[in-house]
């Protein structure tokens, strides 16, 4: 027996009853949580929730720009400024620019900007602190909220519906052998299971893959979102300034996109962050330093320099609009928020529209147990989604990012305005079929990028940029990038794309090493901000990401 290591066989999972299960700690799961509780206290009838969330704490694992819409918010709390909500910075500058190069910008006129995509009303907030709040009203309406706890499986009962998960074993070693702090996961049974695991959540995909709930759907799209955050002087902030950006550094390309923002928060904060389409077809673009060499641009540079950095994270965003919407239910379970793709990428928002599709699924859910079912496929969950103002406003905002992909920046730009000056009512809808990891070419044919050097100042390395994200992992625990084909990465990707995975991941988890003259696939699980990049993007849909131990990943701090 090695140091530290038990053998024997697992021991039995203690198992939980609950009358709903949540996955995911973001702004659906929290929505749905305490929508649920509110509706128990208004007809009398108990409702036990548990929810769970990966993070070490609520919003550990959250990054979000954010321009906050309080639409949602205001219909699952209307007091939510009594009850000291974080969202207390409104807007007061909203600006948009079109970045021709390196050093030009165009500012473009208010009246040319689609009127959904105006953020006068809305809020520059921290996302995660406006998560900690909600999971404090949960805690305080009665919601077990478990923080630390990844749920790694789907349970289903006998006759095929599911009835719950079960969370991570903890303290297995890297070579699956049990450590002296082996715990056995939980078992979490419930009637209805909620999946709000945020974008290409693994248990949703799972069922998505399962049930084939995306087989009337079309082509699901996706971005990679970055963000940091800096304190910067005093004299450069104006609190509730909103600044968005498209077109250069990768926006300038040929049926690319590219958009940034820059968000003025409080107590002299600034949020910069950029949203790469990972739609891109060059194997040797790296969306990280585009970001890096980004940041200076005149129009950015002036806001950060004389700053200091003090946080970075970075996460994949669902992007393929209404059409692209899986089949939201299951047998006892529904997938609600960024997991199933309730995101308005023409008001570059998601968040209030995460909240409302928790709200709805809790309303969905209270009904059906109200009528003592259990386990049931709840369709009028989707009935009440399509009877909603979040199916009105994804509707509108249907054709936005297709027509991207279809005419390019500039002209589907131009599409949009003309289709939002149409509220969405012009009488077709455009859709691309080819998946994000599908659009790279080979190497050979794709022309290699020069990406200036970190100056240390404005753009920094990798690794110092993971370092104060507070990404964590035990190093001694199975890798949770999962390779289908070990010799994948170096007899196919490298030869034909010089493997991408070097470059679109965000946080320095995969190389290729040079060992005894040979190259070498190498994976830093540790490193890894759980952005699901490499999940969608492989070209050769090699990688599959899974939850590590609850706990491990970035802990995010006012992000």
């Amino acid at each position: 027996m090695a140091d530290g290591v038990v053998e024997g066989e697992a021991a039995e999972r203690e198992s939980m009853e609950f009358d709903v299960v949540i996955v995911g700690g973001g702004p659906s799961g929290l929505a749905a949580a305490c929508r649920l509780m509110q509706l128990s206290e208004s007809t009398g009838q108990e409702i036990s929730v548990c929810l769970v969330e990966k993070g070490s704490e609520i919003g550990a694992h959250i990054l979000s720009g954010a321009a906050f819409e309080p639409r949602a918010l205001n219909e699952l709390f209307p007091d939510w400024q009594e009850r000291g909500a974080p969202v207390n910075n409104p807007v007061t500058i909203d600006q948009v620019y079109y970045l021709i190069n390196a050093t030009n910008a165009i500012k473009i006129p208010s009246w040319m900007v689609p009127k959904a995509t105006h953020n006068h009303g809305n809020h520059a907030i921290s996302l995660g602190n406006l998560c900690r709040w909600l999971g404090e009203q949960a805690e305080a309406m009665g919601v077990n909220v478990f923080p630390g706890f990844a749920a790694s499986e789907v349970l289903f009962d006998d006759d095929g519906s599911v009835k719950g998960v079960a969370t991570s074993d903890m303290g297995v070693g890297a070579n699956g052998e049990h450590k002296g702090s082996y715990v056995p996961g939980y078992e979490l049974h419930a009637k209805y299971t909620v999946f709000a695991e945020g974008c290409r959540g693994n248990l949703g995909k799972q069922l998505m893959e399962q049930f084939d709930l995306n087989r009337d759907s079309a082509t699901q799209h996706y971005a990679i979102g970055f963000k940091e955050l800096w304190d910067i002087d005093p004299a450069k902030h104006i609190p509730g300034k909103v600044v968005h950006t498209m077109g250069w550094p990768v926006g300038h390309l040929p049926g690319k996109f590219s958009g940034s923002y820059l968000y003025h928060l409080e107590n002299n904060q600034i949020s910069v962050g950029l949203i790469v389409d990972l739609a891109y077809s060059n194997p040797h673009l790296s969306p990280f330093d585009e970001f890096q060499r980004f940041k200076h641009h005149p129009l950015i540079a002036k806001t950060l320099t004389g700053g200091t950095r003090v946080s970075y994270g970075a996460r994949a965003i669902v992007k393929g609009g209404l059409q692209a919407l899986p089949k939201l239910v299951v047998p006892g379970a529904l997938i609600v928020g960024d997991n199933a793709g309730f995101l308005n990428m023409t008001k570059i928002k998601g968040n209030h529209t995460a909240m409302k599709s928790g709200m709805l699924a809790a309303e969905a859910i209270a009904e059906s147990l109200a009528a003592g079912e259990t386990g049931k496929e709840l369709d009028s969950f989707r009935e009440k989604f399509e009877a909603s103002w979040l199916y009105e406003e994804l509707h509108q905002a249907r054709n936005s990012q297709p027509a991207i992909h279809k005419f390019g920046p500039l002209m589907g730009s131009a599409f949009i305005l003309v289709d939002q000056w149409f509220k969405g009512r012009l009488p077709f809808t455009l859709k691309d079929s080819t998946p994000d990891h599908a659009t790279l070419k080979p190497a050979a044919s794709s022309k290699r990028i020069d990406y200036p050097k970190p100056d240390g100042e404005l753009s920094f390395d990798t690794l110092s940029s993971v370092f104060i994200s507070n990404t964590n992992h035990e190093e001694d625990q199975p890798c949770h990038l999962i390779l289908a084909d070990a010799s994948i990465p170096i007899d196919k990707n490298l030869p034909e794309y010089d493997e991408p995975a070097q470059r679109y991941c965000p946080a320095g988890v995969y190389e290729v090493i040079e060992e005894n003259g040979s190259p070498r696939f190498q994976i830093n699980a540790q490193n890894c901000v759980h952005c699901k990049t490499c999940d969608i993007k492989d070209p050769a849909q090699n990688i599959t990401w899974v939850v590590p131990e609850g706990t491990g990943g970035p802990n995010y701090p006012n992000m």
